[in-house]
């Protein structure tokens, strides 16, 4: 999801970390009586973990990227609650390790190909492997201690190689600075799939991993275009149509993605991310009350989302309501103190 209130970064992101650059976060509205970011229990299930938007800027990399490698089984989610999802400190090793492979040059299909071969049980647990994982040029090895193993299980020579994870040492700044869209807008040419052949769940995995990879690379009219065909080759869901309002939101197409986002809103009413980002698109094309009632509403469902009392303390600060703005902030830093995001949350509450 998108945010506004950090920094200037290009929309690479989506609405979360978009919101965080421009804003200070977006949305307002009550708590429900009774929430105590402290003591409730509400918070203890998430306070220091990450949404997908929090890893996404995290590890440096498109939101896209951490969608595809959750769909992938690459990452898994320490908690789900509808929509939503959190990702524990552990997780955020392996998504370094998979952000390095995707800043070397490899796509993100490549990726899921090659840590395949690299351990019986596939990719996944590639991914988790106590070993390092290290790379020369597109092949991959995994290190047991002074032994280099390749796909199927074949040894390899150790004289190459820059190791690409190192345990636990700090990852909580972005790895990876992503490439701006170019200035005259979308960049490329839109792809033709042929949706005679995007038929079944697996041709409509093959559009989603597409656009990602797509969207990885900047392409985002590529990218468009095979969720649109996705869209059209299966019965519509409230996922693809929100990925598609994203991929819209970055490409800078506010009125197209608000539109999606609703849709995505229309098949599935609890979808508290669309709802979320919803109301920080709203916010950015001057409907502040609208944006603040979307928001009012995710916080209510969900009370320790914490990405959502960021939107919301932004939406605050536009409406001038500064009691309220610190009181959301004070409620995200208690729930995500260590986000890309915490350090400017606490200026805001000092100044």
């Amino acid at each position: 999801m998108p945010g506004k209130v950090t920094d200037d970064r290009s929309r690479t992101r989506g609405p979360m970390a978009e919101q965080a650059a421009v804003a200070g976060g977006r949305g307002a509205g009550r708590m429900p009586s009774g929430f105590d970011p402290e003591a409730g229990s509400t918070t203890a299930g998430v306070r220091r973990l990450y949404t997908v938007p929090i890893m996404a800027d995290v590890l440096g990399v498109p939101v896209a990227a951490v969608r595809h490698w959750c769909r992938s089984g690459l990452l898994e989610p320490t908690r789900r609650a509808g929509s939503l999802e959190w990702f524990d400190f552990q997780q955020l090793v392996v998504g370094r390790r998979l952000a390095r492979l995707l800043a070397g040059g490899m796509a993100l299909r490549e990726i899921d190909a090659k840590l395949a071969g690299l351990a019986p049980g596939g990719a996944a647990e590639a991914a988790r492997a106590d070993g390092r994982i290290v790379a020369d040029g597109t092949r991959l090895s995994i290190r047991r201690g002074n032994r280099l193993v390749g796909a199927g299980g074949q040894l390899q020579l150790g004289f190459y190689a820059d190791d690409l994870a190192t345990a636990d040492e700090e990852i909580l700044m972005p790895l990876v600075r992503r490439c701006d869209a170019p200035e005259d807008g979308i960049p490329s040419t839109p792809i033709d799939i042929a949706l005679d052949d995007a038929i079944g769940p697996d041709c409509l995995g093959e559009l989603l991993d597409l656009a990602a990879d797509l969207e990885a690379a900047g392409e985002y009219a590529g990218a468009a275009e095979a969720l649109r065909a996705a869209l059209q080759a299966a019965p519509p869901t409230a996922r693809v149509a929100f990925m598609l309002a994203e991929l819209l939101y970055r490409s800078g197409d506010l009125t197209a993605a608000r539109e999606r986002y609703y849709a995505a809103i229309e098949l599935d009413a609890d979808h508290l991310e669309a709802r979320a980002n919803l109301g920080c698109v709203l916010a950015e094309l001057g409907e502040l009350e609208l944006s603040l009632a979307a928001l009012e509403g995710v916080v209510r469902q969900q009370p320790d989302y914490a990405d959502a009392h960021w939107h919301m303390a932004g939406v605050l600060r536009d409406l001038g309501r500064g009691a309220d703005e610190q009181r959301h902030l004070r409620l995200f830093l208690s729930l995500a103190p260590a986000s890309p995001w915490a350090k400017l949350a606490r200026a805001r509450l000092d100044g």
